[in-house]
């Protein structure tokens, strides 16, 4: 690669101050830097482990998500890699702009943001909702606040939380049944226009009183979103971000025991009921069902939305958890893990806000 770095080299000074292209200079260095490291540190969350910089983080994140990407093209198709160019064309837009305004480079982290994007969305929405969708997130959810390591709520989740309540119609009969040929749906474009076979998503069954196998959801042969349905590929993808010390076991850990703890409770309480008998039953089925497992492993974890203190990590936890079941029992809604995980984003920095002063008076008194 020493070539490539020549010609870098050579065509660096036409980017920098005083340069003909000095306005491109952001876009010049992304494109760097996906060959090369960079010479600079971190100055806010994620911040530097190891000499491959936030390269690393950004890129065990894209490889988590590869089973849930390519089970999304085997069950929907050629639409879901339109979703996914869609995605990066306009969120890399917005990025590039800001970049340039602010002449500063385009940070890696959109990279993340635009392959988990498509992968909440229903897998039939059109395009251009994509593109709103994507580009409201990266705008609002991120650089209003400062851009990369400033943004307080997770942009996809902006993005997606934009659409349902912008339009809801559409999200919720954009749902399609995930292909059942051997082959899958790899050389189709599954969309409205075509006649595609719709269904309910499994909890939205659920709210009448129709819950279905649980090996179902966990192959992913349900309708859901386009990286939801199939639960054993999104622990594999989780599995590999806590091996890797990405994700946090804290925080996966505090979310799913309060989101059974709780569940349990409801339905051995009585509270809630469903066409299955006993308490564990209806518990794992709500553990697999939706969005739940891929919100706790992508998205929860994030680590400039989510706390920095082991403590605020279990806080926020329970709250996301604890949130979760509240809405999908007892509010209009089928899914609740989106707004569950943004009212945690919003309490993250309030819990570490709490335990550093905690310490810090601990310490006083003690000193």
């Amino acid at each position: 690669m020493k070539w490539l770095l020549k010609v870098i080299d050579a065509v660096r000074p036409n980017f920098e101050e005083g340069g003909k292209l000095r306005l491109l200079n952001p876009v010049f260095e992304a494109l760097e830097h996906v060959f090369f490291a960079p010479g600079t540190t971190t100055l806010e969350a994620p911040h530097v482990r190891d000499p491959i910089d936030l390269k690393r983080f950004m890129s065990m994140a894209i490889i988590s998500v590869v089973p849930t990407v390519l089970a999304a093209f085997y069950f929907f198709g050629l639409r879901f890699v339109a979703m996914i160019i869609v995605s990066y064309a306009a969120g890399l837009t917005v990025e590039a702009l800001f970049a340039i305004v602010r002449k500063e480079g385009i940070n890696e982290g959109f990279f993340v943001t635009g392959i988990l994007f498509p992968l909440i969305l229903p897998p039939s929405m059109p395009l251009w909702m994509v593109a709103l969708g994507v580009a409201f997130g990266v705008f609002i959810g991120k650089e209003l606040f400062g851009g990369t390591g400033r943004n307080v709520f997770n942009p996809a989740l902006v993005g997606r939380c934009f659409l349902s309540l912008a339009y809801p119609k559409t999200m919720a009969k954009s749902w399609v049944e995930p292909s059942d040929y051997l082959a899958g749906a790899l050389t189709d474009w599954v969309g409205p226009s075509l006649d595609a076979v719709s269904g309910a998503t499994p909890l939205a069954l659920a709210k009448q009183g129709e819950m279905g196998a649980v090996s179902h959801l966990f192959l992913g042969s349900v309708p859901g979103s386009a990286g939801e349905t199939s639960a054993v590929l999104i622990l594999l993808g989780g599995v590999f971000l806590l091996f890797t010390r990405v994700a946090s076991w804290r925080t996966v850990v505090s979310i799913l025991g309060s989101f059974i703890v709780l569940t349990g409770a409801l339905v051995a309480g009585g509270a809630v009921s469903y066409p299955m008998a006993g308490v564990f039953g209806p518990v794992m089925w709500h553990v697999f069902a939706g969005g739940l497992l891929f919100g706790v492993f992508f998205m929860a974890t994030d680590p400039v939305t989510s706390p920095t203190t082991n403590a605020g990590k279990w806080l926020y936890g329970i709250v996301i958890g604890s949130t979760t079941v509240l809405i999908r029992n007892f509010t209009g809604y089928v899914e609740g893990v989106t707004f569950a995980i943004l009212l945690g984003n919003i309490v993250a920095p309030i819990f570490d806000e709490i335990v550093i002063g905690i310490r810090i008076r601990r310490l006083r008194s003690e000193g």
